[in-house]
């Protein structure tokens, strides 16, 4: 048995706690993502909103669930939804005012929920007064807040750095007469870090939403932050080592390897400043976006480590179309350990971002509600945070939508081989038989897909269903702190087979999970466990051999000697 991880002791009520506040409660913690367009209607415009949200607080509450993580809903153009932010301190109107913001925020914390909200700040959108003035000329007060460079002799960009969303990251000014750089749409202009006051006034605006009672950030493309002053060319990457985690395939942005548009070590700087405002506000925490397809677990524990940066981070591991299997998932939680022993990591299986893991991974599974509720209670017992995206409970599918229907600048820029984002964002549905699935009454922004309505909330009140998995999941990982904090081990047991233990002090328990869609047999090292009474088993142990159906658990205790 390789021990990859030490858990702590059990600290004493100081070590985690500042004036009756637990400090540490994201650690282990299970974040509840709202993308907030697509979650409930409350005013009859097809869009979701603030109001929406804290109609369905209760449900949340429901799940068992620590926190929630709402997508941006700050003022904004809305070419890429939210994540082109015109004003930092400001709502939207399509989504609400400042006073239902803090109703939800009162409402949340009553249920027991901590809330945490999108920080877009890699990049602002091109209407953004800072930008508005950035352009007008290369001496105004904010001439250099975002990143700006002269052609080359011959006209052209500064370098070969590429956009994620297609083509050239630099985009012509005929005002300045410079190019602008912009890693995402060329309406998405990037800040420049290397200005001091450029991160100060950020820094501002995140304090005004912990003044308001925000818990917590998630951090948009947080290694996007900073990049190389000298501007050096990225260089290709070799065929073999192209992968699509973070673009798709038909994206020449796979063909660079990404040593200087972004992952600059001066970011470190920067988020040292950030972590020492969210020290002001004890109990409030961080989690990073980390989007790099070559480096991302190295740079998750840059990020994590020393507890004097994020709290925690989330990569793509698990988030690629590649299918997880007991040999993959210990090389990811392996790795990871070995990089950040004292960093922490958040993972999730499906987000806004990715093509949803019920269609991903499970599209040819025969059981295809069986391995769903294998794949929960995987990732219900790693070691770290989870982030549960919206409708991932119902096991809600990846829409196919029409190219008319389509919203997502980035589908349509690929279309038809890529078709973005908009099959993982289509509205929650909370009825099988009301209009739109109970999300709206007006026409929805997106289509409910019918295939949808079977798989809503009032369809799964009944004890055998996914969500009722959900919940009981859940609850168990709830009543073992062993999850959230414990230590990580892992047992050999073939290929089919994933075993591995969760320790903390004197208690362990060990967690055999079948990935196949066959019965599996296993009997070597269980004669120091118990089972289990209160975990979602589906497995036994008689006679000292484990017997597991297709995508079955089992869940056995034991002390630890000390």
């Amino acid at each position: 048995m390789n021990v990859l991880h030490k858990a702590p002791t059990e600290p004493a009520p100081g070590a985690i706690r500042h004036n009756g506040i637990d400090t540490d409660w994201w650690r282990g913690a299970v974040i509840y993502q709202i993308y907030p367009r697509s979650f409930q209607d409350s005013n009859g415009d097809g869009v979701g909103d603030l109001k929406g949200i804290t109609q369905r607080l209760p449900y949340i509450a429901s799940l068992g669930v620590d926190a929630i993580w709402i997508s941006p809903f700050f003022k904004s153009p809305m070419l890429d939804f939210g994540y082109d932010v015109s004003d930092y301190r400001k709502i939207d109107p399509m989504f609400g005012t400042l006073a239902d913001f803090d109703t939800l925020i009162a409402e949340a914390h009553r249920l027991g929920l901590k809330v945490i909200i999108d920080q877009v700040i890699s990049h602002s959108s091109d209407q953004h007064p800072w930008f508005i003035e950035s352009r007008q000329s290369r001496t105004n007060p904010r001439a250099d807040w975002y990143v700006w460079a002269d052609p080359r002799p011959d006209g052209s960009p500064p370098n070969n750095w590429l956009s994620i969303f297609g083509g050239s990251a630099w985009e012509w000014d005929t005002g300045r007469c410079q190019y602008y750089l912009h890693n995402f749409l060329t309406s998405q202009p990037d800040l420049n870090f290397h200005n001091p006051g450029v991160q100060d006034a950020l820094l501002d605006a995140v304090r005004f939403w912990l003044e308001r009672g925000v818990d917590g950030f998630r951090l948009d493309t947080v290694n996007f932050y900073v990049h190389s002053a000298g501007l050096e060319n990225n260089p290709p990457l070799e065929r073999e080592q192209r992968n699509a985690s973070i673009a798709p395939a038909v994206n020449p942005y796979n063909y660079q390897d990404h040593l200087y548009d972004k992952n600059q070590p001066e970011n470190l700087r920067f988020l040292k400043r950030f972590r020492s405002l969210l020290d002001e506000y004890p109990g409030t925490t961080a989690v990073g976006e980390v989007g790099d397809a070559q480096r991302g677990l190295d740079i998750v524990a840059q990020y994590t480590s020393g507890g004097d940066k994020v709290h925690m981070c989330y990569s793509f591991e698990f988030l690629s179309q590649e299918k997880p299997t007991p040999h993959r998932v210990r090389e990811v939680i392996e790795a990871f350990e070995e990089k950040a022993p004292d960093g922490w990591s958040c993972w999730s299986f499906s987000n806004h971002d990715v093509v949803r893991h019920a269609s991903r991974w499970a599209d040819q599974v025969e059981d295809h509600e069986a391995f769903l509720k294998m794949t929960a209670t995987l990732l219900l017992s790693l070691r770290g945070s989870v982030c549960l995206y919206q409708g991932e409970e119902l096991g809600l599918t990846e829409a196919v939508l029409d190219f008319e229907d389509l919203q997502d600048p980035y589908g349509i820029r690929f279309w038809p081989t890529f078709r973005g984002r908009d099959g993982c964002r289509t509205p929650m549905v909370w009825s099988k038989d009301g209009a739109n699935g109970g999300f709206s009454d007006a026409k929805p922004w997106l289509p409910v897909p019918p295939e949808h309505l079977h798989l809503a909330v009032s369809a799964q009140e009944r004890s055998a269903s996914l969500l009722s998995h959900y919940r009981k999941t859940l609850a168990f990982r709830a009543r073992h702190p062993v999850f959230a904090k414990g230590a990580i081990s892992f047992k050999e047991a073939g290929s089919d087979l994933l075993i591995f233990e969760r320790s903390m002090n004197e208690h362990a328990i060990l967690v055999a999970i079948n990935m196949s869609g066959h019965p599996v047999e296993h009997s070597r090292d269980l004669d120091a466990y118990v089972a289990m009474e209160d975990a979602p088993t589906s497995g036994v142990l008689e006679n000292g051999i484990l017997k597991l159906p297709p995508y079955g658990a089992w869940f056995g205790s034991r002390r630890v000697e000390k």
